[in-house]
């Protein structure tokens, strides 16, 4: 389910009020927000009679509801980037901007951040910078970049063992301690039962720090692939050469080790594992 973007109404009140006109884009957008809270109170209704999602029902409607909320979702992302486009020679888009962070795509971000614009040296954008420098670490077209970490079993171990060696290959970077990062893993998982025997690979590296607790989610989610770490959280050597500002994040590596995918969330990996292996 995407993120519903909620936005920074007091702080572009105040950008609109110093440029002094009124936001023409906030009813779009707020009317989208309402639209998104409605379905929030109805799924949330469902979660409160059915919590643990057992009736057949129940789980239909949800699914119902979480897809209306991503094109929703959607559709502000789309808002968003006319609104970059409309307003190239003024400030107004920042705060979209920063909003959607985490929603917009490499291929959006980076016309976002075209250096041409009038707001891109705006200080609040710095954050946006790093996490498209980020992106280019690992966008699609480039060769993977190799990482040599421990395992579970406190042995050594390169991507490369897996990654070139003939195979589709997803790298996985993950955390126990990150919510959103096992809610994530069940899609991860049903992929890899679908697509292992036709030779599909996930490498997961993780960003733990306690070894315990890293291993205890691997045998809870019963994780079947190779797993490897430095036990460094944010002080990983992943997040420096593979540009991880956030998690879950991944890539997906074509036979050769070129990267052909990045940041493939739910149902977009299952599609794209279904274009690559037919089925």
């Amino acid at each position: 389910m995407k993120r519903l973007i909620t936005l920074a109404l007091v702080a572009m009140a105040i950008t609109a009020q110093a440029q002094n006109y009124v936001d023409p884009y906030r009813p779009l957008m707020d009317a989208l927000d309402a639209q998104g809270d409605n379905i929030l109170k109805e799924y949330r209704a469902i979660q409160l009679k059915d919590p643990k999602g057992e009736k057949p029902e129940s789980r239909a409607k949800a699914k119902i509801l979480s897809d209306r909320l991503d094109s929703i979702g959607n559709e502000q992302i789309k808002l968003i980037m006319q609104i970059v486009r409309d307003n190239r020679d003024n400030q107004l888009p920042v705060m979209y901007i920063l909003d959607a962070l985490n929603d917009l795509s490499y291929e959006d971000l980076k016309v976002a951040l075209d250096p041409k614009t009038a707001y891109y040296n705006a200080p609040e954008l710095n954050k946006a910078k790093a996490l498209l420098a980020g992106y280019e670490k690992r966008k699609p077209g480039i060769q993977f970049h190799e990482l040599e970490m421990l395992d579970t079993n406190d042995q050594p171990v390169k991507l490369s063992q897996w990654v070139g060696k003939g195979n589709y290959v997803l790298i996985d970077f993950w955390a126990s301690w990150y919510r959103p990062c096992l809610r994530e893993m069940p899609y991860v998982i049903a992929s890899y039962e679908k697509y292992h025997n036709k030779g599909f690979e996930v490498v997961g590296v993780s960003l733990d720090q306690q070894k315990s607790a890293w291993t205890a989610a691997i045998q809870q989610m019963d994780l079947k692939w190779p797993q490897m770490s430095d036990l460094k959280k944010w002080e990983s050597i992943a997040v420096e050469i593979y540009g991880v500002l956030n998690i879950p994040a991944n890539v997906l590596v074509d036979p050769q080790g070129k990267i052909i995918a990045m940041d493939l969330r739910r149902e977009e990996l299952a599609n794209k594992l279904k274009e690559i292996y037919g089925e």
